[in-house]
């Protein structure tokens, strides 16, 4: 049998992952935030990614989704065999990367319902609406209603919803639990366990580290930029020290 040539190999190696991310290099401006983070994704997987305020973790949730902001400099991201890294955020939500922004980014004037259609106006289409509603029946009860006027968990359910409406292989969300309650941060978790129980691969950027590992199959900690831990989300529960250095809880 031929020896397969470099080409092969490089591709084999990359579509062995379902998201591998390589050595990325990301900026705002002058200043260098990301700092050669390498990680791979299996499929179905939730993972933790944390650090204390500062570390870059949404900068690099938002460099894998391709945003105008941070600026990716170096460094390659695939999800299969896409090269996310040459894409654009409107070619990587396309292809299957959805991403929750920690400010929710409901738009004003338009009903729960219009902003679930309106995601689905660019294809490929995920959920059908109706399917959204039976996983987020507050949703249903509140489909003529402004999506602005929500309660902030409600607006958040909506926000992961609207991701959902677009065809999702990784789900990117961005501090899912940000100023709400600890009885809505309880739902908020349920809606991630029933995204985990329908295999979608998940990351999650999250403040509160203890909710985020209790629901992670792996975490990934960054400090600075870089990552300085990747394995377990239980090694990271059952290691205070390591919380103590880089998380500060």
């Amino acid at each position: 049998m031929d020896a397969m040539t470099n080409a092969e190999a490089r591709t084999a190696v990359r579509t062995s992952p379902f998201f591998s991310v390589c050595d990325i290099h990301s900026y705002y401006g002058e200043s260098y935030i990301v700092q050669g983070v390498s990680f791979d994704i299996e499929e179905g997987d939730i993972v933790a990614l944390l650090g204390r305020n500062g570390a870059g973790k949404t900068s690099t949730l938002r460099t894998l989704a391709r945003a105008s902001d941070p600026e990716l400099k170096g460094g390659e991201i695939w999800l299969r065999d896409e090269p996310v890294h040459k894409y654009r955020d409107y070619q990587a939500a396309a292809a299957g990367i959805q991403i929750v922004q920690e400010d929710r980014r409901i738009i004003p004037g338009l009903t729960v319902e219009e902003n679930l259609q309106l995601a689905q106006i660019a294809k490929p289409k995920g959920w059908p609406i109706e399917k959204i509603y039976d996983h987020f029946p507050r949703l249903a009860e509140r489909r003529h209603q402004e999506g602005i006027t929500l309660s902030g968990g409600e607006q958040q359910m909506l926000a992961v919803a609207r991701a959902l409406a677009r065809e999702v292989k990784l789900l990117l969300l961005d501090e899912p639990y940000e100023g709400l309650a600890p009885v809505i941060v309880r739902e908020i978790e349920g809606i991630v366990r029933q995204i985990k129980e329908l295999g979608i691969t998940t990351i999650i950027v999250e403040q509160n580290a203890i909710a985020a590992l209790e629901l992670a199959d792996r975490a990934l900690i960054l400090d600075m930029g870089q990552i300085v831990f990747e394995g377990s989300a239980s090694a990271v529960l059952e290691d205070p020290e390591l919380r103590n250095e880089y998380l500060a809880i």
